[in-house]
């Protein structure tokens, strides 16, 4: 028994110091895929593809781990205020890579998103690219959460567009990054 709480408390040790270096922006490889494993239950990261964020502008997500399941999974982004890793299915792949280059998203089918690692980021829940507060954008807190995208964005009418309910909501309404997200921690006021 005391081995196992021992085994347990390094696990939680090591998972703490990886999430804070990754944060900090000084993690190594293996700090950067256990932070990204963090995002999601077991059942969905220990067989997912690792990537990291592009160094620059305009450049490639870089494997970090090869993955057997379908799922990717990306460390804390290094430019958000926060603790934001998240493994997403081929929809969201898709999309993230239609984000960066400002192209729509071509969504298929639906997709999963999980961002459920302690922390949560902050951002504007209207506009997909605002980098900092301003005036209009909603800037705030997004709590660990799921996500989800849908096919047909009109069936996204009628959910609340706001975070602070505390229920699901819809980001970035009336784009074509628009997607539900699910809280799975309290938001922030």
């Amino acid at each position: 028994m005391h081995r196992t709480l021992t085994v347990i408390g390094l696990a939680l040790l090591v998972a703490s110091v990886a999430n804070q270096a990754v944060a900090q922006g000084k993690s190594t490889k293996a700090q950067k895929i256990a932070n990204a494993l963090s995002a999601a239950p077991r059942s969905v990261s220990k067989d997912a593809a690792v990537m990291d964020w592009p160094a620059a502008q305009g450049a490639q997500m870089a494997t970090l781990r090869a993955g057997t399941n379908g799922w990717t999974c990306l460390p804390d982004f290094p430019s958000t205020k926060g603790n934001d890793p998240m493994c997403v299915d081929d929809q969201w792949m898709g999309f993230m890579s239609a984000m960066m280059t400002k192209a729509t998203p071509k969504v298929s089918h639906a997709g999963i998103g999980y961002m459920t690692a302690p922390g949560g980021a902050y951002g504007s829940n209207t506009d997909p690219f605002a980098e900092k507060a301003t005036a209009d954008n909603e800037w705030g807190y997004d709590p660990p959460h799921v996500m989800l995208l849908v096919n047909d964005p009109s069936s996204l009418n009628g959910l609340p567009t706001t975070r602070q309910t505390g229920t699901p909501w819809v980001m970035w309404k009336g784009t074509p990054y628009a997607h539900i997200m699910v809280p799975v921690a309290p938001t922030k006021k």
